[in-house]
This record gives structure tokens, sequence and C-alpha cells, in this order.
């Protein structure tokens, strides 16, 4: 069974930085493409960040220059480095990924469970 985790939310002050961690686990044949998402209370999911199969990035104007996306082949695990974080970015942050699991023929969209992400002073 395929299972996303998200670790590496909490309290961040205003102008630091924090890392997020996606690790992917299960029986995966191919990644197709991982994305962060973002949801803050009374607000739409958004997306923040992807990164496809092949290395490309992109970013939402609004993390542009802030956020890092990166991922390790080897320990199936997506990063989000985030830095000089705002208020704004406070919210629930959500790790996807599209994959094909051994032994199917379907690519699935698989979500993480979500961590709090908290910028306050």
């Amino acid at each position: 069974q395929v299972r996303l985790v998200e670790s590496g939310g909490g309290l961040v002050r205003p102008g630091g930085s924090l890392r997020l961690s996606c690790a992917v686990s299960g029986s995966i044949f191919t990644i197709n493409v991982m994305e962060w998402y973002r949801q803050a209370p009374g607000k739409q999911r958004e997306l923040v960040a992807i990164m496809t199969s092949g290395g490309s990035t992109n970013y939402a104007d609004s993390v542009k220059g802030r956020f890092t996306i990166s991922g390790d082949n080897a320990k199936k695990t997506m990063y989000l480095q985030m830095n000089s974080v705002k208020p704004e970015d406070t919210a629930v942050y959500f790790c996807y990924a599209a994959l094909k699991a051994i032994g199917s023929t379907t690519m699935i969209g698989y979500w993480g469970q979500g961590t709090q992400v908290t910028v306050s002073s």
C-alpha cells in the first residue's frame, strides 16, 4: 500500500526557515510528479510547488525565491525548504504524488495527511 507521510512542520518566526519532508513508501514502480499544496483556514487548497520526474520545478508566485522543492530518489523523499517565511505562509501543508504502483497500469494520485506550519512571533 502506498503512503505519503509529511513531517517537519511547526512554529517558526517570521523571516525564519523550515524544511518539510514527504516520505513515500510502498511498492512504487514510477513517480510522475510530486507537489506541495497548502490550505489556510477558510481558504481553498492551493498549489505551492511542483517537481516532475524529469526534475523540472515550478512555484506559486507567492513563494518564488523563498521556497525550494527537491527530492532524494534513493530515500523516496521530497522536501520543501521554506526560507524567509511570512505569517501568510501559515497553513496545513500537504504533499501529493501521481505515481504508478508495481503491478498497476494506472497512474494514481496520493495525498499525505498534512503538517501544520505556523508563522508567528
